[in-house]
């Protein structure tokens, strides 16, 4: 009979020593892993990192943000992480239902490596980078880096994730977030953008990150569009088809490409000129 092991360490060794000694999948949250297996055997060793307290945190240095690996949604919505944060902010609000929002964690969403993780967006407009941890080494990636594909990451398998690091965003930086769905809530993205704005007295963009999920197999940086728009009136801001030329959207059971290209400008728009409105 096949003996799998179910483990729950209480530090960050101890984790990745296991790690070395046998494969695991890795368990945060679980507001992802257990509901694809009802009904279904376990059939891998389970790594809980649930009772590892160090890596639920939120740090500021003076280079940026550490969000430690089990940060919640609603550990995000209750910090006071600046302006530049609110796009994640309202995202975390939209994910599951409460009780998804205090277990569910941010790393957990990236890990999962859905083209529809609403985080995704937000985090790529915030210049997110990975933090990865092993016995052998510690190393970083971009979160463009970080998720290769549908359900695919740069993970090995002696690694885990130990947090996201945010550089210093612009100190007048403002996020915001639009996700368009069959419902406002309990609801997977159409199409969704993460877009961090940063403006002038007189309302012109003096730089813009913005993010595309939904329409790709990864979300994607419209880089053309940041930096065409710099330097113009925010609510005289056109959307180009050559600024989305990078999305690959597809049909499934929520839409259809078409549609997603059609909607895709309008939600942009929304999404950069609704920073004045925050």
């Amino acid at each position: 009979m096949l003996m799998l092991e179910y483990l729950r360490p209480d530090n960050l060794e101890d984790a990745l020593l296991t790690l070395t000694e046998q494969p695991c999948t890795l368990l945060a949250g679980g507001t992802d892993f257990y509901p694809a297996r009802v009904g279904k055997k376990i059939t891998e060793n389970v790594l809980d990192l649930s009772g590892i307290r160090g890596l639920r945190s939120i740090q500021e240095t003076e280079e940026g943000f550490l969000l430690g690996a089990l940060t919640t949604w609603t550990d995000i919505v209750d910090s006071d992480l600046s302006s530049a944060f609110d796009g994640l902010k309202q995202a975390s609000k939209t994910i599951g239902g409460i009780q998804t929002q205090n277990a569910g964690t941010l790393c957990g969403n990236i890990c999962n490596a859905s083209p529809a993780a609403d985080a995704v967006p937000n985090l790529m407009a915030l210049d997110a980078e990975v933090k990865l941890k092993s016995l052998r080494e510690s190393r970083s990636l971009s979160l463009e880096e970080f998720i290769l594909g549908n359900r695919k990451t740069a993970i090995k398998a002696d690694e885990l994730v130990s947090g996201i690091f945010i550089p210093n965003p612009g100190k007048n930086a403002v996020g915001n977030f639009k996700k368009l769905g069959t419902r406002s809530y309990l609801v997977i993205s159409i199409v969704m953008v993460g877009v961090v704005v940063e403006l002038n007295e007189e309302d012109e963009v003096m730089e813009l990150k913005v993010a595309v999920g939904a329409c790709s197999p990864v979300a994607k940086r419209l880089r053309l569009l940041e930096e065409d728009v710099v330097g113009q009136k925010l609510n005289s801001i056109e959307i180009q088809p050559r600024h989305l030329e990078s999305l690959q959207p597809i049909d499934d059971i929520r839409a259809s490409a078409s549609f997603r290209k059609i909607v895709t400008p309008e939600l942009l728009k929304r999404a950069i000129q609704g920073v004045k409105q925050k």
